[in-house]
């Protein structure tokens, strides 16, 4: 998309800041459903692409009930039926048929990296994957990958500082989730190591990226794809999101069901038991204050967003620089948080993932209506999780975002896009 003047690009890049807020506003349809990442993942090269490591906390009681929500009403209801009439609809989302795997953590920066480095090794980028606003040139506060055309194959793109390493990948949208998904899909499964922490248990997968990325799980052929198989990484879908994030198998919450992904909290008391905001090094992104628990990385009424910039760059080239040509009053107010490093808010869902609350927004495969009842031949698919920039209630099993899956404005302008991957069925490692 074309930003034709200075007013335009402003207009727009506020409408982007309000981020997934605009987006949510109406929706009265619902839809349907491999495993994020953990951070430490190698991205380190081999033969067929590289091998990165994935934690997939295991989401058991298959056939749970599923919970009544009106779009960013504070309340869950036992069905719709119990739902107050609303022109925003009632959806009933949580209930999964059968066990599965989400990731702990989000898709890291270090994995898209590995990811980019093996599907487009020649760097030409001929599906889309990367953006010129994603450089730390560009754009100083959120840059998170450089690219270098005279690189060797395999070697073009680079995390830009090391401290975005384990932060989440933040310019996805679902065409880049699916491909991300798909080479998982089509690589080898090295290993596959079953574990516990505590009540929760995990699968870590060691995989091979594969350089196929436009059929796997997803035939890309087809713009309302649809998982093509019954096994293997995927998009989670809208109520394997919801249910890996809020259910709680143990009956705690309402109805089975807590308000944020990192506590049961009461419905109905606004933000009144939201988890803590976390507070960031101001260098590093790192999480300082785990100690104050249930917390997560979102913008608190009142309070300052979690916010950083990299140590190697002067602090006003955070505040100030940016690829919208915005002003810097501007741009300081539509631009406040930042993403944290994965994993160190601490706090779990009931099934032990990380970050399901706050940090990036996340995309689900579930493909719905357009607010407009109108799709004018794009798809609209759901997102969770909360923002970085955006105040509690985007945490609420109530907040069933939607936007086109393929907002090409939003990787201009939208800095807080992540994936997290899931993984139906029961993979085998394939032999050497």
């Amino acid at each position: 998309m074309r930003f034709a003047s200075s007013r335009a690009r402003l207009g727009k890049a506020a409408w982007a800041a309000c981020g997934i807020t605009v987006l949510l506003a109406s929706s009265a349809a619902a839809g349907s459903g491999a495993a994020g990442a953990e951070p430490r993942s190698s991205g380190r090269a081999a033969p067929g692409g590289s091998v990165i490591t994935v934690k997939a906390a295991e989401i058991g009681a298959p056939g749970n009930p599923s919970v009544g929500v009106v779009p960013f009403k504070d309340a869950v209801y036992r069905s719709c039926a119990a739902a107050p009439q609303s022109s925003a609809g009632c959806l009933m989302v949580g209930g999964v048929s059968y066990p599965y795997g989400i990731g702990q953590v989000e898709v890291t920066v270090e994995q898209w990296v590995a990811f980019l480095n093996t599907v487009d090794p020649r760097g030409r980028d001929r599906h889309g994957l990367y953006d010129g606003t994603e450089s730390s040139s560009a754009w100083p506060k959120y840059g998170q990958i450089n690219f270098s055309a005279g690189a060797g194959n395999g070697r073009h793109y680079s995390v830009a500082y090391p401290e975005w390493a384990a932060k989440p990948y933040g310019f996805a949208n679902f065409l880049r989730a699916a491909r991300f998904v798909n080479s998982l899909y089509n690589g080898r499964l090295i290993s596959r190591q079953a574990g516990s922490e505590g009540p929760f248990r995990y699968v870590t997968y060691e995989v091979e990226l594969s350089a196929r990325t436009e059929r796997g799980m997803y035939d890309l052929a087809r713009p309302d794809a649809t998982r093509a198989h019954g096994s293997g990484f995927v998009v989670p879908s809208q109520d394997e999101w919801i249910k890996a994030a809020y259910y709680d198998p143990h009956g705690g919450g309402t109805f089975s069901y807590w308000k944020y992904p990192t506590n049961p909290g009461v419905f109905g008391d606004g933000n009144a038991t939201a988890p803590g905001p976390t507070v960031l090094n101001p260098t590093t992104g790192d999480v300082t204050n785990a100690a104050t628990q249930p917390l997560a990385s979102y913008h608190a009424s009142g309070l300052p967003a979690p916010s950083w910039c990299p140590g190697q760059l002067q602090p006003d080239a955070c505040s100030t620089l940016n690829p919208l040509g915005l002003d810097p009053s501007t741009y300081v107010q539509l631009y406040q948080g930042s993403l944290s490093t994965v994993g160190q808010a601490r706090t779990r869902s009931p099934w032990g993932t990380l970050d399901q609350g706050g940090n990036a927004v996340e995309w689900t495969d579930t493909i719905t209506a357009p607010p407009s009842g109108r799709d004018f031949g794009r798809v609209w698919r759901r997102l969770h999780g909360g923002v970085s920039n955006a105040p509690a209630f985007q945490m609420w099993p109530s907040a069933v975002g939607l936007q086109p899956q393929d907002n090409v404005f939003y990787n201009h302008t939208y800095p807080w896009l992540g994936i997290r991957i899931g993984v139906i069925g029961d993979l085998k490692p394939s032999k050497p």
